[in-house]
């Protein structure tokens, strides 16, 4: 019996051999139908895709690295795979997946993936696609769509609410702006929804409820207005939930409390008021839990103890108090942040008794001194945690790090080897970092860090970069290497002499690249401190730089020490990218530090000599014109006005004293400094009547100051105008120079227009306004004033705006007088290159119409929102004006319109203003309106003239201006003649840095 039941199996194994064999066979040897073969050609032409073998059959054929993996998308970083279903019922294959992951297909999204009937899955992430999802897409099958790390821009579409099969939604780390259409609430089987690292505004649609399947939801990084929406009652299958940067105000919903699926929770930088610490007891599956910089109050709860799975629990930067609760029997517990809150009491023995394999920070505390451990520990930062007098910088952490002598500079080569530039020798910083550390690299200096890299798996060499390209630049030593840090980062010195220190940041993007790849599509966006105030807000590398792997400085002056230390702390709030180039490389970067006492008796002794040799008899020249200038506005004419000018209550023109404005600006109290202009500070200051008045501080040291100040009193003394800043005196005392102005309470017009988006919103009426104000400034300058006056630099930094958002006309110290004698002034160039007419920037031939270009240039900032020499909106264009132009000709004028406006905007004003700036750049003066004929078209009195110009004209003239100018400087001082006053609002052009390459002429770099 035995020996048959063997028999018998064997005769059943062959029998299924034989049987299934040929069907095997068969199914191998099945073809792609024809038409889904040609629909991948079609697609692989419009995304851009080489390497495609179209004789042979995609199912089949290797280059297409065909695998029947259902889970392929959660491979990383790379994928090029077709997937087929070929176990159909007619037998033939049909394509299902398309996974085309890190190829840099510079395509647009294919409207052909709607012709593939069986297609379920779409991945195209890490890729340099441009455009928006097409329209066709809306009648496809999807149910996996990933699309993030792109170049796609625009709203989503609102019928992707059509694609109801879809249960996977990725649009992460691509430029798409506008509003969550609220059709996405008709996608009732979506899972999982990632709209991170975008420019979202607006609200999240109430009809996101109807998402009951959600499982995951990622709105990170993005510009979304109101509350945090109180929708968690209809997702109680959320398991993930990250919102970081969003822009949502707090405080969180106490909703929040149903999520009883979480196994991961994100949450920080959140705007608006704060709020008690929010119930989570129930969710006790959490495995990573980050409540971080949402303004949290109170005690830390101790029913976090009962989430026994937790790994990395983030709570940093809140107003926590009391004691730390009893984590011990969290056995999983890897990391724990509790950095910058006001947390009491002893750091328990159950945190100090871990080992190197746990990452602690109780950084910036106030822990009692007694608890305070020995030494320093690799993976606890104590930094500042602790109540002493000192604050630890002088405790047992570092006992053996006694200070030397007094210390007066610093120079630190961060993540770097030791290097001499320049006659100076920067230190070594080539400590590996960690995500909880406090590191005494040295007697004088160390570092604290806190953060940790999510979604990846970190080792210490990630906090430190190094280029792997070839650097050009000069000093390309301090920019090889630099270090990186998640969340903050401290450099402090200690043992520094007392008093005032110039402080220089070294910075260049050497992560991110240029290329047209997903390398390039990174956004890298932090703040810096130093001594704890904001220095550098929402500070981008890349865009500071014009470029990665080149360098920017950033340099402050009067850094004041009090307590023989320094603290510069680079923070990461959760704005810009953390998935590219690849996931986990995000937060501030630094590449070198440098700091230099300054001696106040040297400064003294410098300006004592350079005005005694130098500016002596300028200063007297001075006092006799400012005198004459007051006698004829009939201000020296009764001991009244003697006695108010001398007491600086009397606000016509007249002097102050020294003492006054010192006394009114709190001795230059930096917490007073509003501006910082080409040759001097800006301050405010408060007088004894109560006026408040604005104080520029020219450099006395310098020749091109003196000038302006000169130029200053004469111009704007005999003007008077509701649409020019009033001038309220000046004083000449104490090797000082200081104009006294009205004061503008809104800063300038630059700020408004492109500063930080929590800053001023300017609405159309608003914008307007300011254009009619500024045009009729320059009308009454140029044809209506007794003093013809051409103002040479008309640019938004020098319209300044009130309290009622009304715009004057400032900084006259470059202006000239047009006497009506001449057709024109012929004169040294100076202005700001961006704003200056072509003529005058190539010839130096000076009329009123370049201040008619000068307008134009910024009426196109005021209805687009963008800056004309820092916006590109590719390649193609050069800037704003370039990119106008082109418009004008394609009559698609309304893109120009800046759409943070909305629908608030006044469509026949904005293209009427449009128009009227597009004849203000006209490059022939002759055809330039005047500034009085400006004001009629603005207002709607006259209908604006129609004239086509070719754009090419002006790009030519812009390029031959951008050869010019630096070219004419440095001929003009190697000839030893008056230097040309050309001067940006970002950088001091450097003749010297010149240099001449086979593709330029030459190349002016910004001087450090």
């Amino acid at each position: 019996m035995r020996h048959k039941a063997i028999i018998m199996l064997m005769i059943l194994v062959l029998c299924f051999i034989c049987i299934t064999l040929p069907l095997k066979i068969e199914a191998q040897s099945t073809l792609l139908p024809p038409a889904e073969r040609a629909v991948l050609l079609e697609i692989g032409i419009q995304l851009g895709k080489m390497g495609w073998n179209m004789d042979a059959d995609p199912c089949n054929d290797t280059s297409y690295s065909n695998k029947n993996d259902t889970e392929e998308w959660q491979k990383p970083l790379y994928n090029n795979t077709v997937v087929c279903n070929c176990s159909t019922l007619e037998g033939v294959c049909h394509v299902v997946k398309l996974f085309l992951k890190g190829q840099d297909l510079g395509g647009k999204l294919p409207s052909s993936i709607a012709k593939l009937p069986y297609l379920t899955a779409v991945d195209f992430t890490r890729n340099y696609l441009s455009g928006n999802i097409p329209s066709a897409w809306a009648s496809s099958k999807l149910e996996y769509l990933s699309v993030s790390v792109n170049n796609l821009g625009g709203p989503i579409p609102a019928f992707l609410g059509n694609i109801t099969t879809l249960k996977y939604l990725n649009l992460e780390t691509n430029m798409f702006s506008g509003t969550v259409p609220p059709e996405l609430g008709k996608l009732l089987n979506l899972q999982n929804l990632i709209l991170s690292a975008n420019n979202f505004t607006g609200e999240l649609p109430v009809t996101l409820t109807f998402l009951t399947e959600l499982t995951e939801l990622r709105i990170s990084s993005n510009n979304f207005n109101g509350r945090m929406p109180d929708f968690f009652q209809s997702w109680n299958q959320l398991q993930k939930l990250e919102i970081q940067a969003s822009g949502l105000q707090g405080p969180i919903p106490s909703s929040i409390s149903v999520l009883n699926s979480l196994i991961e929770l994100r949450i920080s930088d959140l705007n608006g008021v704060g709020s008690a610490f929010p119930s989570l007891s129930n969710m006790t599956g959490m495995i990573t839990l980050m409540l971080r910089s949402c303004y949290l109050s109170g005690p830390i709860p101790s029913t976090l103890s009962t989430m026994t799975t937790l790994k990395i629990l983030d709570l940093s930067f809140n107003k926590l108090d009391g004691s730390i609760p009893n984590f011990a029997d969290l056995t999983y517990l890897q990391n724990l942040y509790l950095t910058s809150n006001l947390l009491t009491g002893s750091i328990p023995d159950w945190i100090k008794s871990r080992d190197n394999r746990y990452e602690i920070d109780v950084s910036y505390n106030n822990f009692s001194e007694s608890s305070e451990p020995p030494s320093c520990t690799e993976a606890l930062n104590v930094f500042k945690s602790f109540s002493a007098p000192n604050n630890s910088l002088y405790g047992e952490c570092l006992k053996s790090y006694p200070c030397p002598k007094d210390q007066y500079s610093l120079h630190i080569n961060c993540g770097g080897k030791e290097t001499t530039i320049g006659g100076i020798q920067f230190e070594e910083d080539q400590d590996p970092g960690g995500a909880a550390q406090f590191a005494p690299s040295r007697a004088i200096w160390g570092t604290s860090s806190t953060g940790h890299f999510w979604d990846v798996n970190v080792t210490s060499n990630d906090y430190i970069s190094t280029n792997i390209s070839e650097l050009g630049m000069e000093n390309y030593e301090l920019y090889t290497e630099a270090r990186l840090t998640p969340l903050s980062l401290t450099y402090y010195a200690r043992c520094l002499a007392i008093g005032g220190y110039t402080v220089k940041l070294y910075f260049s993007e050497i992560i991110i690249r240029g290329n047209r790849s997903f390398y390039s599509l990174g956004r890298r966006i932090f703040d810096v401190y130093i001594q704890e105030e904001l220095v550098l807000k929402d500070f981008d590398i890349e865009k500071e730089a014009q470029g990665v792997d080149k360098p920017v400085i950033r340099e402050f002056k009067a850094v004041v020490v009090k307590k023989k230390t320094l603290e510069i702390r680079f923070h990461w709030s959760g704005k810009g990218t953390t998935a590219s180039p690849k996931r986990g490389v995000y937060g501030p970067l630094i590449s070198a530090i440098s700091l230099e006492f300054e001696s106040a008796h040297d400064r003294k002794k410098k300006v004592l000599i350079v005005v005694g040799a130098s500016a002596g008899g300028l200063l007297l020249c001075l006092v006799f014109l400012i005198l004459g200038i007051l006698w004829w506005k009939g201000c020296l004419d009764s001991k009244t006005s003697r006695g108010k000018a001398h007491r600086g209550l009397d606000l016509q023109t007249g002097f102050f004293t020294f003492k006054q404005i010192k006394s009114a600006t709190n001795n230059f109290d930096l917490v007073n400094k509003i501006g910082e202009g080409g040759f001097g500070s800006v301050y405010k200051g408060i007088l004894l009547d109560g006026t408040i008045i604005a104080v520029k501080q020219l450099s006395s040291k310098s020749k091109q100051g003196n000038r302006e100040f000169v130029n200053e009193i004469g111009m704007i003394s005999g003007l008077q105008h509701p649409s020019l800043v009033r001038l309220y005196g000046c004083c000449i005392e104490a090797n000082e120079l200081l104009l006294v102005y009205e004061y503008m309470e809104n800063n300038n017009l630059a700020r408004a227009l492109f500063g930080p988006e929590e800053g001023l919103k300017l609405d159309w009426p608003t914008r307007q306004k300011i254009c009619v104000g500024i045009a009729k400034g320059l009308a009454f300058l140029h044809e209506e004033s007794a003093l013809k006056v051409v103002h040479r630099d008309i640019k938004t930094t020098n319209v300044l705006l009130d309290q009622d958002l009304n715009a004057k006309i400032s900084d006259f110290g470059l202006a000239k007088l047009d006497e009506e004698e001449n057709t024109h002034i012929s004169t040294r160039v100076a202005g700001t290159i961006g704003y200056m007419a072509p003529e005058y920037a190539l010839w130096g031939y000076l009329t009123y119409k370049a201040d008619v270009f000068s307008f134009g240039v910024v009426a196109l900032e005021i209805v687009s929102g963008k800056n004309n020499m820092k916006f590109r909106p590719n390649e193609n264009f050069v800037g704003l004006v370039d990119w106008a132009l082109v418009l004008r000709q394609k009559e698609s004028l309304a893109e120009l319109v800046d759409p943070r406006l909305g629908s608030d905007i006044n469509k026949e004003e904005a293209v009427r203003m449009v128009k009227v700036a597009l004849l203000c750049i006209n490059p022939a003066a002759a055809l330039r309106p005047t500034m009085s004929a400006v004001v009629s078209m603005l207002e709607g009195r006259t209908p604006v003239d129609e004239l086509n110009m070719d754009p090419s004209i002006y790009s030519e003239e812009m390029r031959l201006t951008a050869l010019r100018n630096p070219f004419e400087q440095i001929a003009e001082e190697s000839a030893g003649g008056t230097q040309s006053l050309i001067h940006s609002s970002d950088a001091s052009w450097n003749a010297s840095s010149a240099t001449t390459t086979s593709s330029d002429l030459y190349k002016i770099s910004p001087s450090s």
